[in-house]
């Protein structure tokens, strides 16, 4: 790419920074770091780990936030690579996508996937040495692993399977580059033309639900032949609430739709998640979510994206209404969340390791695992990744001002 190429977006004049975006990543980072923290004591998912005794209230979370956490993820990322390629050419979006996501994620996949593997290993009874570096240069660990517990496929299921949590940064890196010749098209005048198309239709009452039909359409196509976690049917569905992050972000029509319509969206999230919690009473939702071809199938499914969609517009909403502000702690917290999210769950894994095999209360198990894992984390950042320059590349920062 040549030095003196031009901005995507080099006729638009520069907008301030929205804050409000920054503080909603910041805490959908701590809503990760919680989520998975809790994650030892519910009893409704497959975790690493996992406490003998469930915890019923911790259910009702995980069931909660599980269903639109990681669509509101990539929405905001969607949102901020707007004002990404605003001041940046496409090669130097490309490679700083290459700095800031690609080098951290195979860095984590060499460094931090080991430990979760052998504290995962060790806990499920499939691995019975009692040394990490015995584990880390066994050639039949490793050939087990990536054959039995996490084995390998050419697909995006790989990102989940090589990086653990570090999925959603292969994602983000994989949306980055997909998603880029849509972004540049929409700088088009055809694609100027979808978009004001949509703006117009937003501006009608309930307009932004357009937004959720293709999610839809993506499940309901992909999701019988691609059922498992992180495989093509969460791919797709992922990368449309990607795209719709960029492109809500570039209108202030999509934007004043979302003040207005938040009563809509919080009202039909409820409703979903209402629905989804009959499961409680004895609902099969479950066995309908893997039921294709029935029309329970597509129900359900359709009521996923809808949920997924309507949380993520109130939220947003939310940070529009009470978060539009700067402070100390917002800067430093921008700084700190995207390593603190590489380090939590390796953090959380060998706390809850030992934490889970303890005869104490419930409650204290849970207590330990998220004050400990919170504590620690922040402190491996603080003295190892923050104050170091060369470990800070490895973590997608930039150096540190002296």
């Amino acid at each position: 790419m040549m030095n003196n190429e031009k901005p995507v977006d080099q006729k638009v004049p520069s907008r301030p920074r929205i804050h409000y975006l920054d503080w909603l990543q910041v805490l959908a980072i701590l809503g990760v770091f919680l989520f998975h923290a809790v994650h030892p004591f519910d009893d409704l998912f497959y975790w690493h780990i996992k406490n003998d005794q469930p915890s019923l209230l911790v259910n009702f979370f995980i069931g909660f936030f599980g269903a639109w956490g990681m669509p509101f993820f990539f929405l905001m990322a969607g949102a901020t690579s707007w004002f990404s390629l605003r001041r940046r050419t496409v090669g130097r979006y490309v490679r700083e996508r290459i700095s800031r996501l690609l080098i951290p994620f195979v860095v984590g996949a060499i460094f931090l996937t080991p430990i979760q593997a052998y504290f995962e290993l060790t806990h499920k009874g499939w691995w019975q040495a009692d040394s990490f570096l015995s584990f880390l240069f066994s050639p039949e660990a490793r050939s087990f692993f990536f054959t039995e517990v996490h084995p390998l496929e050419i697909g995006p299921t790989i990102f989940g399977r090589t990086g653990y949590h570090l999925w959603f940064v292969g994602f983000l890196f994989a949306f980055s580059l997909i998603a880029l010749p849509v972004f540049v098209w929409l700088k088009r005048e055809s694609g100027k033309r979808v978009l004001e198309a949509l703006a117009r239709l937003a501006t009608r009452r309930g307009g932004l639900l357009v937004f959720v039909i293709l999610p839809l359409v993506a499940r309901f196509v992909l999701q019988p032949y691609f059922p498992g976690e992180h495989d093509w049917s969460d791919f797709i569905f992922l990368l449309l609430f990607f795209i719709s992050g960029y492109m809500l972000i570039s209108d202030e029509r999509f934007t004043q739709a979302i003040r207005r319509d938040w009563i809509i969206h919080f009202i039909l999230g409820v409703a979903c998640t209402g629905f989804f919690f009959s499961s409680a009473a004895g609902v099969p939702v479950f066995t309908w979510l893997e039921s294709p071809g029935t029309l329970e199938f597509y129900f359900t499914w359709a009521s996923v994206g809808l949920n997924s969609w309507c949380w993520t517009m109130f939220i947003f909403y939310i940070g529009m209404r009470f978060l539009d502000f700067r402070n100390e702690q917002l800067e430093y917290s921008r700084e700190a969340s995207y390593p603190f999210f590489f380090l939590h769950q390796p953090v959380i894994i060998f706390i809850a390791f030992f934490v889970v095999q303890w005869e104490i209360n419930l409650l204290f198990k849970l207590l330990i695992v998220v004050i400990g894992s919170f504590a620690l984390s922040l402190g491996v950042y603080e003295l190892l990744v923050r104050r170091i320059n060369p470990v800070r590349a490895l973590f997608g920062m930039k150096p540190r001002k002296t």
